[in-house]
């Protein structure tokens, strides 16, 4: 009996003449990933990516957990293959499903047959391996209405595939299929969210990281790096931009109102993320905002921080509370971490009463007192590059510009 892994398409089957090239994508990544499991043929048929192991060492049991985390799949299910025999089918149901059957207090079968060149439909055959297994399992009853257990027979082009309840899949777009975006990654809970949400619909993600030792401490930056591995488990590896930000801020709280330190440091945030961004390939810069949520991320704050940089800015969380927010921490892993207490660059210097409605005359002539150019640059040029994958495998090294 052979096992594969199949995997349901979500929006790509509903792409036009495009479509092709985003199943590329999907196929190249589900290859990728496969690597570290064992040797896997990999292809694409009628909306599915189908996964065969093609020696006996494979993982099957990690393959399937990493697919689960691909995204551009909707569901993934373990299924048996076997000849398009009415005889064959039913003996791998049995056989296959034996366990479940013997756990399950109902079922039902549910035929898909791609294949119409065989001999029965679709209702047919479920009647048939319905009642093999029923004889075979006398135990559980027939339910066609709320089943515990759903069979699941599909009749495709190569061969039958049984399986039963299939996972679902993370959804969206697969990775890559929509470009490049720039990420703002703090030690929080919502910077990941949005990075997450980003990724889901195809945007391969450069995470940047400000931190600003000695204020903060390297476990601070350790914790990031542990946010970024979890992140990978979605997006594939990572590289995060790590991005000195002790002497901009000092210079902040020297030269200027205090009331303004917070949106005058989000600026240079911009600034030099506009200028990774660049360097990277990206189309946009993407922060974890979430309207009103503090005091920098009023309408007034937003627009004056966006004001200084020219790339879209991408915001998916702008109309997210934060218990919703922290449901999705919670679902992608992230939250458990994010929580640890230690601080960030935000946190060392939040001024006593922010400006909440900031406007561009006051924070231009505030950050008149700075050379931001030379401290822009001066920040770029000690960037440091981290690698980040989901096995943990992390190297640095000086970002060269």
């Amino acid at each position: 009996m052979k096992e594969t892994i199949l995997m349901k398409q979500g929006e790509t089957v509903l792409k036009g003449l495009n479509r092709s090239r985003f199943e590329q994508i999907l196929v190249s990544e589900i290859r990728r990933r496969l690597k570290q499991f064992g040797r896997f043929n990999v292809y694409s048929a009628r909306s599915t990516v189908y996964a065969e192991p093609e020696e006996s060492g494979c993982d099957i049991s990690g393959a399937f957990s990493d697919m689960l985390k691909v995204f551009g799949i909707v569901s993934v299910a373990r299924a048996a293959a076997c000849e398009k025999r009415i005889d064959s089918i039913i003996e791998t149901a049995e056989e296959y499903l034996r366990e479940a059957m013997k756990k399950a207090e109902s079922f039902k079968v549910e035929t898909k047959r791609s294949d119409k060149g065989f001999p029965l439909a679709s209702p047919e055959l479920s009647a048939l391996v319905g009642a093999a297994l029923a004889s075979a399992f006398p135990g559980i009853k027939a339910d066609m209405h709320e089943p515990e257990l759903t069979v699941r027979v599909e009749v495709r082009d190569y061969a039958a595939y049984i399986h039963s309840n299939p996972s679902p899949g993370a959804g969206g777009m697969p990775s890559g299929s929509n470009g490049r975006a720039a990420a703002l990654l703090s030690g929080g809970i919502d910077s990941p969210a949005a990075i997450y949400m980003t990724a889901k619909r195809g945007a391969k993600i450069i995470p940047i990281h400000f931190f600003s030792f000695p204020y903060t401490s390297e476990q601070a930056k350790m914790k990031v790096s542990e946010i970024a591995g979890i992140l990978s488990a979605y997006c594939g590896d990572l590289t995060v931009e790590m991005v000195p930000f002790t002497h901009i801020q000092e210079e902040i709280r020297r030269k200027c109102p205090e009331e303004l330190l917070t949106v005058l440091s989000r600026r240079f945030m911009m600034r030099i993320s506009e200028k990774i961004a660049v360097y990277n390939g990206c189309g946009a810069i993407v922060t974890g905002e979430s309207l009103g949520q503090v005091a920098s991320q009023t309408m007034e704050s937003i627009a004056v921080v966006q004001q200084c940089v020219s790339l879209p800015v991408y915001r998916p969380l702008i109309g997210m509370d934060k218990e919703e927010i922290v449901r999705l921490a919670r679902k992608i892993g992230t939250f458990d971490v994010s929580i640890l207490p230690y601080e960030d660059c935000c946190s060392v210097f939040t001024p006593k009463h922010p400006k909440t409605k900031p406007g561009i005359g006051s924070v231009l002539d505030a950050e008149a007192n700075l050379d931001a150019n030379a401290l822009t640059e001066e920040a770029l040029s000690a960037v440091v590059r981290e690698r980040i994958r989901p096995a943990g495998r992390n190297t640095g090294s000086r970002l060269k510009t």
